[in-house]
């Protein structure tokens, strides 16, 4: 029960880090990888998931997001959507691989939901990107580097 409950709080931890929510999923991961009581592979691929998936809620949100753009209550001004949409095309989906980064990289999906990027070459690239950062984590973490 308690391998169980250890993966649900780190799906849960990496899910809800990955939305617009400021939270980490790092600690969490590490604290597991030291107890020396999991898998590390099973590990990275909970993590992974967790947060791609949270990116995709995010998606999600970018794609909804147009149609309250005029709402009194929409958090984001007019110019400064054009501005993260601007920053989007000129880059391409190619920045979706900094969909790790702290700060930039949820409202980067967001954004990505909002100009229609294609599902499959999203999961592609977040999926990269963050099983990448888990998998350079785990290594710090592990002495594997």
């Amino acid at each position: 029960m308690l391998d169980i409950s250890a993966y649900l709080g780190l799906f849960l931890a990496a899910l809800l880090a990955a939305t617009i929510l400021p939270l980490q999923s790092e600690a969490a991961l590490v604290g597991l990888l030291l107890s020396d009581a999991f898998a590390p592979w099973v590990l990275l691929l909970v993590a992974t998931t967790g947060n791609v998936l949270g990116s995709v809620i995010n998606w999600l949100l970018g794609r909804s997001l147009e149609r309250f753009r005029d709402r009194r209550w929409f958090p984001v001004s007019a110019s400064g959507l054009a501005r993260a949409q601007r920053g989007y095309q000129r880059y391409g989906r190619w920045s979706l691989l900094l969909s790790w980064v702290p700060l930039i990289g949820d409202p980067l999906t967001v954004i990505a939901g909002t100009l229609r990027e294609p599902l499959w070459s999203f999961l592609l690239l977040v999926t990269l990107a963050k099983g990448a950062r888990y998998l350079v984590l785990a290594a710090l973490t592990l002495g594997w580097l």
